[in-house]
């Protein structure tokens, strides 16, 4: 038994990520799909394999010289790309007298490919094609005998003939060396068209339909995403709950927030869990996946109380973490009293504190996905000039020179950059991302975490706008905040009540520019619900002793407050027109 590998195509439907890497080397479990397949082939007595090469040939070419295989591989270039009949052709030196498989090389299967040797062998016709159910692939019309009528699927509902149904083609196959002379050579050709060909000439095309396989094409973004999670997730939930036999999974879509990630809960029977999807790699340094694993698995190991990292996949880019329910922070804060916040908020700010203490500890700044640490030139760019160019010019159309207050940023980006106690940094620490499972606490999307001040994740929590703290709340919040900072030996507590108050201030113009960006850019109405309420806190930073270092950011609080209502109106008329 011999095999044909198909790894020629272009991968255009997995593009920009085939740009760089061939779609036979996107991995499963650490392995390229490729690798997996020769593997299995080898298993199942094939002998020799070859496998046909275009687009990014060299770097399929480069990958199987270095592996060690219990078989001869061989690889056959095509300088132009010649099709699945064309292939065939090309390798014909290859074959021998003995019927071969025809294999592609993007798919993911449990199929066992000696039985299939073996059934095709036990009958006469020139072809058989392995068929599995796929509803959102379905096209081969098949008879009751399991003979193979037609390639193309019905259209606009109209109903199969009697006994006949439809199944996909899973790219697997074993042909007679007869077949040979059907494809012409050097040229461009598909083997439907040959099989086509055959069933005019009264010949038939044989369809093996094995039970219970898995089977899995990966030409896509999504259906390589689910071939990852279809290997990973049994392995999770065995690690959580041994007893869970072979129940299924399904997948249950969340609602996320203002980033790009996808959330699922895998539901398997009454146990769940959390998969996260941040997208397939696409560069060669470090993704926020790497930043999410990797910072999310340290500070587990730190006892910081974050979802644990079960299993996951950089590359494709998800991670499966335990399930912490449903309610966060925010949903609490807006049924309880002021003292029921209060008492809440100290437990959340003492395991805030400990976050970033004990995650300081052996941080690899390495892990982080935007900026190793946060520095003034981060609050210049990220925080003042985001505020300027997203919110005030972008949203608001004020059309304000970021140059003109300059000098208040560069004051304001020294002193919150240069507070005194640096630990590990959240930089997104509000009410939303703190989930509360079993009255414990625990927080999440740690991926932009990064070495920092301390002050600021306590800053983010006390003006978040989501659960708009009054003024009265945040003080007592601040006071309690100083005291844990005493207590634990980590600064003075009076240069942490200032360092607070400007972490606030940059924080403050980084939410109004976020908002402004997910609102207009994102398409995301519900970020707009809270600009006032941030516009508000912007205020009240701004009066007092504390305000007077910044006279041009007050004046420009005072503008942003008249511009406000004609801006959110603005908004409202462009989509009602866009509706």
């Amino acid at each position: 038994m011999k095999a044909l590998i198909l790894a020629a195509g272009y991968g255009t439907r997995l593009r920009p990520y085939t740009d760089q890497r061939p779609k036979a080397l996107f991995p499963i479990e650490g392995r390229p799909v490729i690798d997996r397949l020769i593997r299995q082939l080898a298993e199942a007595g094939c002998r020799a394999i070859t496998v046909n090469t275009h687009h990014l040939g060299n770097r399929v070419a480069e990958f199987l010289s270095q592996q060690s295989y219990p078989i001869p591989i061989q690889v056959r270039h095509e300088p132009e790309i010649l099709g699945t009949g064309g292939a065939i052709k090309n390798v014909e030196d290859f074959w021998d007298d003995r019927p071969f498989l025809v294999v592609n090389s993007d798919i993911v299967t449990n199929v066992d490919f000696r039985r299939l040797y073996a059934v095709h062998g036990a009958h006469s016709h020139p072809a058989t094609l392995v068929l599995h159910d796929d509803a959102t692939l379905n096209s081969v019309q098949v008879n009751s005998e399991d003979f193979i009528t037609g390639f193309s699927a019905t259209s606009n509902g109209e109903p199969l003939s009697p006994g006949i149904r439809q199944l996909t083609f899973t790219g697997i196959q074993v042909l007679d060396p007869g077949i040979l002379p059907l494809f012409p050579r050097g040229e461009f050709s598909s083997s439907i068209d040959a099989y086509l060909q055959l069933m005019h000439n009264g010949e038939k095309i044989r369809a093996w339909i094995p039970e219970n396989i898995y089977w899995k094409d990966v030409g896509t973004p999504d259906r390589y995403r689910e071939a990852v999670v279809d290997q990973m997730a049994p392995e999770a939930f065995a690690g959580s709950w041994p007893d869970g036999g072979h129940l299924p999974i399904f997948w249950e879509a969340l609602a996320g927030d203002g980033s790009d990630r996808q959330w699922y809960r895998l539901n398997r029977g009454n146990r769940s869990l959390i998969l996260v999807d941040h997208g397939i790699r696409n560069s060669d340094g470090p993704s926020e996946a790497d930043a999410f694993i990797d910072i999310g698995r340290h500070l587990r190991q730190c006892t910081v109380p974050v979802p644990e990292i079960l299993a996951y996949d950089r590359f494709a880019g998800v991670a499966i973490l335990e399930d912490l329910g449903d309610q966060h922070l925010q949903q609490i804060v807006m049924g309880a009293t002021p003292d029921e916040i209060i008492t809440l908020y100290e437990r959340v700010i003492a395991a805030q504190i400990h976050m970033g203490l004990a995650g300081a500890k052996g941080f690899d700044p390495g892990w982080a996905f935007q900026t190793p640490a946060y520095d003034a030139g981060l609050v210049m760019e990220k925080e003042c000039r985001y505020f300027i160019d997203t919110f005030v010019n972008g949203y608001l159309h004020l059309d304000v020179d970021f140059g003109m207050l300059q000098d208040e940023f560069e004051q304001l980006a020294g002193r919150a950059a240069g507070a005194e106690t640096i630990g590990f940094l959240h930089r997104d620490c509000q009410s939303r991302n703190i989930m509360v499972h079993d009255e414990q606490i625990f927080f999440i999307d740690f991926q932009g975490g990064r070495q920092g001040p301390l002050a600021y994740d306590v800053a983010s929590l006390v003006i978040d706008p989501y659960v708009a703290l009054p003024v009265s709340v945040r003080h007592r919040l601040i006071e309690a905040a100083c005291r844990v900072i005493s207590e634990m030996k980590a600064g003075s507590p009076k240069r942490f009540r200032r360092d607070i108050e400007y972490c606030a201030l940059a924080r403050n113009l980084q939410i109004l520019g976020a908002f402004g960006f997910l609102t207009l850019k994102k398409g995301k109405p519900f970020f707009r619900n809270f600009i006032p309420t941030a516009v508000r806190t912007l205020g009240e930073f701004l009066s007092g002793h504390f305000g007077e270092k910044f006279p041009k950011l007050r004046m420009l609080h005072q503008q942003i407050e008249d511009a406000l209502p004609t801006a959110v109106d603005g908004i409202e008329t462009a989509s009602k027109l866009n509706d």
